[in-house]
C-alpha cells in the first residue's frame, strides 16, 4: 500500500485543491456538506475541494482591520454577517480609542457588503445551520483571518466546522484546532517563510477568476454534480 504525501510545492492552487481533497475524501457526497471558500486565494483551492466532494461551493467574506495611519497593522479582522475580532493586544498597547476602531470597522464593513455583492450577485447566502462546512484557504501563516471566519461561521449554528488548508505553519495550525472541530493541514513545513513559498505559481487571483469559479461550482451542482 502506498501512503500518499502532500508534493514539496503545489503547482498552484488548483493542485493544491486536488491534494487537499484527498484529505477531505470521509466528506464525499455528503448531502449537508458545503465548502466556503476565503475569497481570493483560496477559492481555487476550494473550488477543487468541492468538485472532488460533490458538495456545494460558496465564498465567506473577511477583512483585516488595519490600525488608522498604520493600515498593515492588523488589530483585528470582521467577517460577512458582521462578527468582529479584536487583537485586543494592539488595542491596548496604541490606546486606539471606541470611535477609531468603530470608524474602520464601518469602512471595512462597506467593503465586505460590496464584495459579498460583487461575488455572489443576487444569490442568496448558503444556509450554515445544522450543516457540516469546510472552510478553506490557500494557506495559514498567523492563521488570524480563518480565525475570525471561523468564529463567525460558529455563531450561525453548523453541525460540524472543518478549517482546511494545503499549507500551514505549523504553531497556526494547532491554533485551529481551538475554533474547529477539526483541522486538515495537508503541509506543515518548517521553516514555514512564508505561504507563497510552497507554491511554484502563487500569482494573484482575480475577482473576475472567482466569480467564474463560482458560476461554474453553480451550474455544475444544478447538474448534480456531471
Amino acid at each position: 500500500m502506498v501512503t500518499w504525501r502532500a508534493p514539496e510545492k503545489f503547482q498552484d492552487r488548483f493542485d493544491a485543491g486536488r491534494h487537499l481533497a484527498r484529505l477531505l475524501a470521509s466528506y464525499a457526497g455528503h448531502h449537508h456538506c458545503l465548502v466556503l471558500a476565503l475569497p481570493r486565494g483560496g477559492v481555487p483551492v476550494g473550488y477543487e475541494v468541492a468538485r472532488s466532494l460533490v458538495v456545494p461551493l460558496d465564498v465567506f467574506v473577511v477583512r483585516k482591520l488595519g490600525v488608522p495611519g498604520h493600515e498593515e497593522l492588523a488589530m483585528g479582522a470582521l467577517a460577512a454577517g458582521g462578527r468582529r475580532v479584536l487583537n485586543e493586544a494592539v488595542v491596548q498597547a496604541l490606546c486606539l480609542s471606541e470611535a477609531e476602531i468603530a470608524a474602520v470597522t464601518a469602512a471595512e464593513q462597506r467593503t465586505v457588503d460590496d464584495r459579498v455583492r460583487a461575488y455572489r450577485g443576487d444569490q442568496t447566502p448558503p444556509a450554515v445551520e445544522d450543516r457540516t462546512v469546510i472552510l478553506v484557504d490557500d494557506g495559514l501563516a498567523t492563521g488570524a483571518t480563518m480565525r475570525v471566519a471561523l468564529a463567525a461561521l460558529r455563531d450561525q449554528g453548523p453541525s460540524r466546522l472543518v478549517a482546511a488548508v494545503p499549507v500551514a505553519a505549523r504553531q497556526a495550525c494547532r491554533d485551529m484546532r481551538s475554533v474547529a472541530d477539526e483541522v486538515v493541514c495537508a503541509r506543515t513545513p518548517e521553516p514555514f517563510i512564508a505561504v507563497g513559498a510552497w507554491y511554484e505559481d502563487f500569482s494573484q487571483t482575480s475577482d473576475d477568476e472567482v466569480r467564474e469559479l463560482l458560476r461554474q461550482a453553480r451550474a455544475w451542482v444544478e447538474r448534480g454534480g456531471t
